[in-house]
């Protein structure tokens, strides 16, 4: 199939699309939308987000050196967008959307208690690099819905309806898996043979 070449841009498609809840100095709670969000590394538990300099949560999550993610459901994609295209300096997003915060354990920013899945973080570091400056922040616990967990407490995300986002457009997630970690090089378990008796 031919190719259409095109100039430098990020077409990296599709991204995980998150809710952002940061509280500055004073107490106040923010809210926004984030689809530049990354696992930079397993041990330590390291995170990374990209936010322009110019957004509200910007100076709060600077200000305060965490925040956190979390991860809506396919019910939230009116509130995800919405957050997204709306600032917190002319309106109080999180009252809009109806959304409960719930008192993080190990930072002092809320996290949305309707998201079945939130990421405490902390700011490790902020590097400057250009529309976004990304900080990279250390997983300092999570919270995830217990309906979500099965009897040998294997976490399904699937079951959680999360959504992601692709040039533009919000989408859903398949429930069914095409594929798993390995499966590729696991070899074929042999049928056990009977002997006749």
């Amino acid at each position: 199939m031919k190719k259409r070449n095109l100039k430098g841009s990020v077409v990296l498609n599709p991204v995980p699309v998150v809710l952002i809840t940061c509280k500055n100095s004073e107490e106040k709670d923010n809210v926004f939308t984030v689809a530049w969000v990354g696992t930079v590394c397993s041990k330590p538990p390291i995170l990374s987000i990209s936010i322009r300099p110019e957004r509200l949560s910007y100076d709060y999550i600077k200000e305060t050196m965490e925040f956190i993610i979390n991860l809506p459901s396919k019910k939230q994609t009116k509130e995800v967008d919405f957050c997204g295209v709306r600032s917190g300096r002319q309106i109080d997003k999180i009252k809009e959307c109806g959304f409960t915060l719930q008192e993080g354990k190990k930072v002092k920013s809320s996290y949305i208690k309707e998201c079945p899945i939130n990421i405490e973080c902390k700011v490790k570091d902020i590097i400057k690099l250009g529309s976004h400056d990304m900080f990279i922040a250390e997983v300092l616990c999570s919270h995830i819905d217990e309906d979500l967990f099965d009897e040998k407490d294997k976490i399904h995300f699937e079951k959680a309806n999360l959504i992601s986002y692709s040039h533009g457009e919000y989408f859903s997630l398949s429930k069914e898996a095409i594929g798993k970690f390995g499966y590729s090089v696991m070899k074929k378990k042999k049928k056990a043979k009977h002997k006749e008796k």
